[in-house]
């Protein structure tokens, strides 16, 4: 394995693997607590002010004044509804990761990629960094380990994607993006 540096043309000389250009489709997947109110403003715009066209955005603009996504979520939910609320609804109660490497693998798919994490600072695996995750709150399933399982069985390549950055949602912070206790 070569030695990378931390610039433009070091990451430049990078090779992308031989399976990777033999692989003419990969899946990526957004799945999460925000997969539970499922709602983001029909017409907004990606890069728009106080509106995200994508739900995983949710729990951001759920507490951006002024913002559909606020608007919308007193309406539909209430005043006292926090995004950690929905945690006990995002039960996976059909989730079968079988069926998904199944389907994956059936239509010629070469790589899955699953967010893992989407800068709502809840992990869909088993973190001994925080008991705030998938498995134990919610679907007490480590979701990412059953799929990279089921995937890698059917010789296919697994990557979870971590957006954990910048989050929104971020235990051990306080404000109006803090975390649950």
């Amino acid at each position: 394995m070569s030695e990378f540096e931390p610039s433009w043309e070091s990451l430049d000389s990078h090779s992308v693997p031989e399976w990777y250009h033999d692989s003419k489709l990969g899946i990526f997947i957004h799945w999460g607590v925000y997969s539970v109110p499922a709602w983001a403003p029909p017409d907004a715009e990606i890069g728009g002010e106080n509106a995200s066209p994508y739900a995983e955005w949710y729990p951001y603009y759920m507490y951006e004044e002024d913002s559909p996504t606020r608007e919308y979520h007193r309406e539909t939910y209430g005043e006292d509804v926090e995004y950690g609320d929905f945690v006990d609804d995002f039960t996976a109660e059909n989730w079968d990761p079988e069926a998904w490497a199944d389907l994956f693998a059936d239509v010629g798919a070469g790589y899955v990629v699953l967010t893992g994490e989407h800068h709502d600072g809840f992990p869909l695996w088993d973190s001994h960094y925080t008991k705030y995750n998938a498995a134990e709150m919610g679907p007490e399933r480590d979701i990412v380990g059953e799929l990279c399982e089921a995937v890698r069985e059917r010789d296919l390549r697994f990557a979870p994607s971590n957006h954990s950055n910048f989050n929104y949602y971020q235990p051990g912070f306080e404000g109006q993006f803090g975390h649950p206790d």
